[in-house]
């Protein structure tokens, strides 16, 4: 069997430590990373084409692609690729405003004006793998939310090819949300330039977009300077599976993770004992003819786990404990089980919905909390774009009411001035009272 096979009796508990997923960033990854954001930060532009000449391979004098380049992309891609990218931009939109919050106020007896103000961010950086892969969706899928939350600028940073070209794939993507501002530059050091500036590129408010472990860590070591929408790790895959699941659309999801990279984590947690042997063989079968056969069949082994549990009930609490990225849900009356999913970035119901859909088409976004930090993260969305104010106006006569309140919790803390705010204003008040 190529995933290891892990069985629960009825009545035990699942321990995450059964995993091989690792969590958290690696010193060493972290300690190469702050290096670069240091350099960058010192030496700005100069040392973005010192890193991308010694990680990408790549002498780079402009950094910024130019618009040129961008038409010839678009002119080079696939009449079918621009009209899907067209069709998931409109999905991802769609979904994206319904995500949209708005201010809200309200007032209180003797003149208290209360709310919350949302205002977007003025200006954001997306990142987007790229070098020996290419990544138009995750060009949508971080762009689109933010022009949706009304963010006014939008840079782009990207890995460069070999010949210091970006995949003409990337660029029309970013054709079609409008993006301008693009810079072949990827790793930490583009984080870096993102979060502190440099001459060619503007410093943002907040970095979004997962990347490899360099990326990761740089983001770990810029947030508070600047904000960030998560730190992701590796793709991974729970697949909760009955006896009415077939063996290869289970395989096939499986693989659909495991391809991304050997890091990857995929597991099956079934109520099926028959079921892994089966979808072991759909799996041979499958990655006989899988281009990325050497990939996934590392992933599996090395990171893949197949959980056999005596019950649905004990499968959800191992879907719950495990947090996952993708959650898919092959059983019979899927839907009934949703209400029992606590933890999961997306969930898949049913055989006919598979994690794919999600990646590109179907809307909800597919940047996801990994590494079981689904147990209290959520997909980026709209909301990630924005941030809130709390709007406070009292009247006189509303001061006056919790006033004594206000200074027996200030004397509480020992803070005198807090406390002296509110009875110099209602002296001040006395006062204009008298003389009138």
């Amino acid at each position: 069997m190529i995933m290891r096979r892990i069985e629960l009796a009825r009545g035990q508990v699942f321990d995450g430590a059964m995993l091989a997923r690792g969590g958290g960033v690696d010193p060493e990854v972290l300690s190469v990373a702050a290096r670069i954001v240091d350099d960058v930060r010192a030496r700005g532009d100069a040392a973005l084409r010192d890193f991308t000449r010694q990680f990408d391979g790549v002498d780079i004098e402009d950094m910024r692609v130019a618009a040129d380049e961008i038409d010839r992309a678009v002119a080079e891609v696939p009449e079918e690729f621009r009209d899907a990218i067209a069709l998931a931009a409109d999905s991802i939109e769609d979904f994206s405003r319904r995500q949209v919050p708005n201010s809200w106020f309200t007032t209180q007896e003797g003149g208290v004006f209360l709310g919350v103000k949302v205002t977007p961010l003025r200006r954001v950086g997306i990142y987007v793998p790229g070098g020996r892969a290419c990544y138009p969706s995750s060009v949508l899928m971080n762009a689109i939310p933010a022009q949706v939350a009304g963010v006014e600028e939008i840079a782009m940073v990207v890995p460069p090819a070999a010949d210091g070209s970006v995949s003409p794939y990337v660029l029309a993507a970013a054709r079609q949300v409008g993006i301008t501002e693009i810079y072949r530059v990827g790793g930490a050091q583009a984080i870096a330039a993102l979060a502190y500036g440099t001459k060619s590129i503007a410093r943002v408010e907040k970095i979004t977009g997962p990347g490899n472990a360099y990326v990761t860590a740089a983001k770990k070591l810029v947030v508070g300077d600047v904000g960030i929408d998560m730190l992701a790790g590796p793709s991974e895959v729970l697949v909760l599976a009955d006896e009415t699941a077939e063996p290869a659309l289970v395989a096939i999801d499986l693989m659909a993770q495991a391809e991304h990279d050997p890091g990857a984590s995929a597991f099956l947690v079934t109520t099926d004992a028959d079921l892994p042997d089966l979808v072991d063989e759909a799996l041979e079968v499958l990655l006989a003819d899988a281009p990325r056969a050497s990939v996934i069949r590392l992933s599996l082994s090395d990171n893949g786990r197949v959980i056999v549990v005596p019950d649905v009930s004990a499968a959800l609490d191992v879907a719950n404990e495990i947090a996952p990225e993708h959650l898919q849900v092959m059983m019979a009356d899927p839907l009934e089980l949703l209400g029992s999913i606590r933890n999961a970035g997306a969930i898949f119901l049913g055989p006919w919905t598979p994690e794919s859909v999600g990646d590109y088409i179907a809307g909800p976004n597919h940047v996801l909390p990994t590494g079981g930090t689904a147990r209290f993260s959520s997909p980026l969305s709209v909301e990630d774009f924005v941030k809130r104010s709390s709007v406070i106006s009292y009247s006189l006569e509303a001061l006056e009411a919790d006033a004594a309140s206000v200074m027996a919790i200030a004397g509480a803390e020992g803070l005198d001035a807090h406390a002296k705010a509110v009875a110099l204003r209602l002296e001040l008040a006395g006062a204009e009272e008298d003389a009138s």
